[in-house]
């Protein structure tokens, strides 16, 4: 079994959690917005330098690869990739979206499922405007439809909502609420990225010595970056071309 420490900056969201044997023994998060680059190491020291921890080693880092916020990923996976070089340990990537994924369908104890074959789940993540990142997967958390850049309106999973339930969630689904109307669309709230979540993913990638490859592994960006300039700054130096 393994001592893992996991990152997932992906969103808005940075959090750290460590974990012995696929449970969560230690973790940290900050929900309040992008201050992951003052953050991050600071939550790793803290939990690596626990008193309690003894002289226990690590031996693996686990990451979220997205998709997701662009600065995000980068801090985020440049830090586990660092941690992974100086120590000489196995990399571990996660996609977000499977871990919101998982850790719903792992905790439906209080919800009465008629058919549980018939049971989607997707998670969402803003990407701004009404488009999300977004995937679909059933309750085992295999994935039923690969990941994309929705644009979501009134006729988006309209296929999908008349012959399954889908719960949807995540960070993007909130501004969904109001276009995606059906008696089979279910809207889970308080749901978000956390490193918690990617905790029995970890433990199982480990287990089958799934890793990445440290030196050449890069975010799961979905979408090219495109740096923006706030409307108030367009004309500070001229009319542009």
């Amino acid at each position: 079994m393994a001592l893992i420490l996991n990152i997932e900056t992906s969103t808005e969201v940075c959090s750290v959690a460590l974990a012995r044997d696929g449970r969560v023994i230690n973790h940290r998060e900050n929900l309040a917005g992008q201050n992951h680059a003052g953050l991050l190491t600071l939550f790793i020291n803290e939990l690596l330098n626990d008193p309690n921890l003894g002289k226990a080693k690590i031996e693996a880092v686990a990451v979220s690869g997205g998709p997701g916020s662009y600065t995000g990923l980068r801090i985020g996976v440049s830090v586990a990739k660092g941690i992974c070089y100086a120590l000489q340990l196995p990399l571990i990537t996660i996609t977000s979206l499977e871990a919101m994924a998982l850790h719903v369908a792992q905790n439906l104890e209080k919800i009465y499922l008629d058919n549980p074959d018939k049971l989607l789940f997707c998670p969402m993540i803003d990407a701004r405007r009404m488009e999300v990142y977004t995937a679909f997967y059933d309750i085992n958390g295999r994935l039923y439809r690969e990941i994309q850049a929705d644009i979501i309106d009134h006729e988006s999973y309209f296929n999908m909502l008349q012959s399954n339930q889908v719960f949807f969630f995540g960070n993007g689904a909130s501004k969904c609420r109001e276009a995606i109307i059906h008696p089979n669309a279910v809207f889970v709230p308080d749901i978000y990225t956390s490193a918690i979540n990617m905790v029995p993913i970890a433990e199982k990638y480990f287990q089958a010595g799934q890793f990445s490859d440290v030196a050449y592994y890069e975010p799961f960006y979905l979408k090219d970056f495109v740096a923006t300039v706030p409307v108030k700054n367009i004309f500070k130096s001229g009319t542009p071309a």
